[in-house]
């Protein structure tokens, strides 16, 4: 799949001496979603900054769907949309002309059954007349979301986009960004919530103290760094591994009933197999199982201990 976001050797540094970001080099697919995982102060919201034209940066290079953002501003910046992590906007205006004139800041045409709809689809159409400053959190959030899509961006940035807005929202939003990368529009997605990352992303990235640390297919992620346990009931409790099983990492548990086995799961097949037939030469007998695997969370965290 082609780059639709190419970002080289970027750099951010601020007169204090702070470097927000160092060297980063990243490319967003045309068509993915994209999460971009970090701890707070990472960089994460500068990078997304100096890609949407907010922030300066003072090296490297971010081209947009060929057009540079520095000497191509226009055109870049007419492909992108943002949904920032702060909700700001008029709270005297009502919905229909905020939405509205988020569209005319791009120089687009006035269209309002292309309003209509987006506002139909992130049910705000029986808020149209509402002013912003009667609307609940989720629904000014849904606003948000509404002018960033008002002038068709093909590359779209959500910056914590479910911050403060509960499960059923969450879930709801979850399924309109999907309808969006299903129509071709890029999505890229910083988030705190680990299984939004989880549940919707195509690719990870993780961003630490300003560089990119790994960027991985979601599901290759889960499968090279994911770990999985296998618990064994016993029949009989244990005392001690027996020395036939000394190569395997095993852990007794509950108090010798149970039998702990943690392994990769790129040695899934083979492993287990072994184990257990090494377990009935060795007499052990068990009389339930049950798998367990590491979630990306898990995952995260552990990237980020090893690299601290």
């Amino acid at each position: 799949m082609r780059p639709i976001i190419q970002i080289s050797g970027l750099t951010k540094s601020y007169k204090s001496g702070f470097q927000a970001l160092k060297g980063v080099n990243l490319d967003i697919r045309a068509g993915e979603i994209f999460a971009l995982l970090g701890p707070n102060g990472a960089g994460k919201t500068t990078l997304i900054s100096i890609v949407c034209g907010i922030v300066r940066p003072s090296g490297g290079r971010v081209v947009a769907d060929g057009h540079d953002i520095i000497t191509q501003w226009r055109a870049a910046r007419s492909l992108i949309g943002l949904v920032p992590q702060e909700l700001t906007t008029d709270a005297f205006e009502t919905v229909w002309a905020t939405v509205r004139f988020s569209r005319g800041l791009f120089g687009r045409p006035r269209n309002d059954a292309h309003i209509e709809r987006i506002l139909r689809d992130l049910s705000l159409w029986e808020k149209k007349d509402s002013k912003i400053m009667t609307l609940s959190g989720g629904m000014k959030r849904r606003v948000m979301i509404a002018k960033a899509l008002a002038h068709d961006p093909r590359i779209l940035f959500l910056d914590e986009p479910t911050a403060g807005v509960d499960v059923e929202l969450r879930r709801d939003m979850w399924n309109m960004i999907r309808q969006l990368r299903d129509t071709g529009v890029t999505i890229i997605l910083t988030t705190h919530y680990i299984e939004e990352a989880e549940e919707m992303a195509d690719r990870i990235g993780v961003i630490r103290g300003g560089e990119i640390i790994l960027v991985e297919e979601k599901a290759e992620l889960m499968r090279k760094l994911g770990r999985k346990q296998l618990t064994l009931q016993l029949v009989e409790p244990l005392a001690a591994i027996p020395p036939a099983l000394a190569a395997y990492p095993l852990e007794i548990a509950a108090g010798g009933a149970e039998l702990v086995y943690t392994y990769d799961t790129r040695a899934e097949r083979t492993g287990i197999t072994r184990l257990l037939t090494d377990l009935a030469a060795a007499g052990i007998r068990f009389r339930d199982l049950a798998t367990e695997q590491s979630s990306l969370e898990d995952i995260f965290v552990g990237l980020l201990q090893e690299r601290s």
